[in-house]
């Protein structure tokens, strides 16, 4: 382990690592279901699509996260992204609707424009392309992705990671429809049987995190791992005392065997070729296109905004490594497409991992190989409750706000292209979004104050693009 990934070096130990692996897994692990459900319709699809995709997840997140342990020696963790995969979706939907093909005839051809996406990524890592765009982006724009790194964790958190549905609709959020509400009556009206549930969800969360910061505070250095483990005892005790159902019902008729023969027959290398003729090249283009920047910011804006957090960047900023870490994700995306599942990008839950002390490859290792294990154990995963992962990522978020007092305050070329992705990632969701306004706001802030020159060649170019993919690519 030494001599593979120069723990010493780094500052590290085996044990370290592990439990920096087990808690990035922990706290992402909802991925291998969730990804599956949004790609196939919650089942609507069929189930052997259902399972196609689900195998595909583990399998390609693995693949990914091998090739950051061994090519980068980075702690990050990747998966299919969240956004992506809702947005595959409704491409794929579109693509239905637009030629009659089934559903699963649209989701295989969808492939193709993954595979094609992840094969142009592998050329730009290996040409340096996507490290040039890296080191393009301003100052003032790598300084804020992190605080808005930080702000997204905790919109995650306290929203869509632990909302609630019930008989009168939903999701409900902890901040907006609990403590968001007039008084305890008005939100047990609102969310009417949700309410019991949400303030489980409540406890949970809070209880945990306070456990994590406590310990943490004391030194312990498994300070997250252990946090969520103890809200994950209370939410199940919560189950059976206050809800009267069973947390662990579900393993009473899970499968532990890979349905590999669902793969196989509907994502396994499925692609559609002919179907690209039937939506027109035009669209396809536009489409990979449109994936490609989404995805190359969200990774560029994590790998970034984490390791500047603690340390793993020179004296200019720059991340060591940093071609292979993008190599990793474009290979991750390829495996994706053929084994069948969307883009796959770096996770912003990787810090959560960071945080627990992880340094190296190891801790990516450590995650792949619990993805690969969830193919025979996702049942189990899946009883990990969401509002105890809530608790780490609302610490994680915390900690990385620090990042704002980096910014100097009375230079505006700093401050504006902070701001507004402090408050822009939370809102949209999107990362690569909220750096792609960052951009445009510095450009347009140098070019009218009589300092175009500062701007480089390439700094122009991202923020035209941006330009172009918000306003005009549809």
């Amino acid at each position: 382990m030494e001599k593979i990934f120069k723990l010493k070096e780094n500052g590290t130990t085996v044990r370290t690592e592990l439990v920096a692996g087990l808690t990035t897994f922990m706290t992402m692990a909802y991925i291998i279901a969730l990804n599956p459900n949004l790609l196939t319709n919650f089942r609507a699809e069929g189930t052997d699509l259902w399972n196609g995709v689900f195998l595909a997840t583990c399998l390609a997140s693995a693949v990914a996260m091998f090739c950051m342990a061994f090519l980068a020696n980075k702690p990050f963790a990747l998966a299919p992204g969240m956004g992506l995969n809702s947005f595959f979706a409704v491409v794929v939907t579109n693509i239905a609707g637009l030629t009659g093909m089934t559903y699963t005839a649209s989701f295989q051809t969808a492939l193709i424009i993954i595979l094609i996406e992840g094969i142009v990524f592998i050329v730009l890592s290996v040409l340096n392309v996507r490290e040039k765009i890296v080191n393009a982006i301003p100052l003032g724009v790598r300084l804020g992705i992190a605080p808005a790194i930080s702000l997204m964790l905790m919109n995650i958190g306290l929203g869509s990671n632990a909302s609630i549905y019930s008989d009168t609709g939903g999701p409900f959020f902890v901040m907006r429809d609990f403590f968001g509400a007039l008084t305890p009556s008005v939100a047990q009206t609102t969310m009417g049987s949700g309410y019991a549930p949400m303030v489980l969800n409540v406890v949970t969360m809070f209880l945990g995190l306070f456990v994590i910061v406590i310990l943490a505070k004391i030194g312990v250095k498994a300070a997250v791992l252990l946090g969520m483990l103890a809200a994950s005892v209370v939410y199940w005790i919560g189950s059976f005392a206050f809800l009267q159902t069973n947390p662990f019902a579900s393993l009473k008729e899970a499968s532990f065997l890979p349905p590999f023969a669902d793969m196989a027959s509907t994502t396994l290398f499925k692609f559609n070729f002919a179907g690209l003729a039937d939506i027109g090249w035009f669209t396809v283009i536009t489409l990979v296109i449109t994936f490609c920047m989404i995805d190359m910011f969200d990774t560029i804006g994590t790998l970034v905004g984490t390791a500047s957090q603690v340390g793993m960047v020179d004296e200019k900023g720059n991340m060591p490594k940093m071609r292979e870490a993008l190599l990793s994700d474009a290979i991750g995306t390829v495996a994706g497409a053929c084994t069948g599942t969307s883009t796959v990008t770096t996770f912003i839950e990787s810090t959560a991992g960071v945080e627990a002390g992880g340094r190296t490859g190891l801790t990516a290792l450590t995650t792949g190989v619990l993805f690969l294990a969830c193919m025979f154990i996702a049942p189990v995963a899946a009883v990990i409750p969401a509002a105890a992962t809530s608790s780490a990522l609302i610490y994680v978020g915390v900690l990385m706000f620090k990042g704002l007092s980096k910014i100097d305050f009375d230079d505006i070329d700093q401050v504006l292209p902070a701001a507004l992705m402090v408050i822009g990632m939370p809102i949209s969701g999107s990362i690569g979004h909220a750096i792609g306004i960052g951009m445009i706001a510095y450009t347009i802030l140098k070019v009218f104050t009589g300092r175009a020159k500062d701007v480089s060649v390439l700094t122009y170019v991202i923020s035209l693009l941006f330009l172009l993919k918000f306003f005009l690519i549809v």
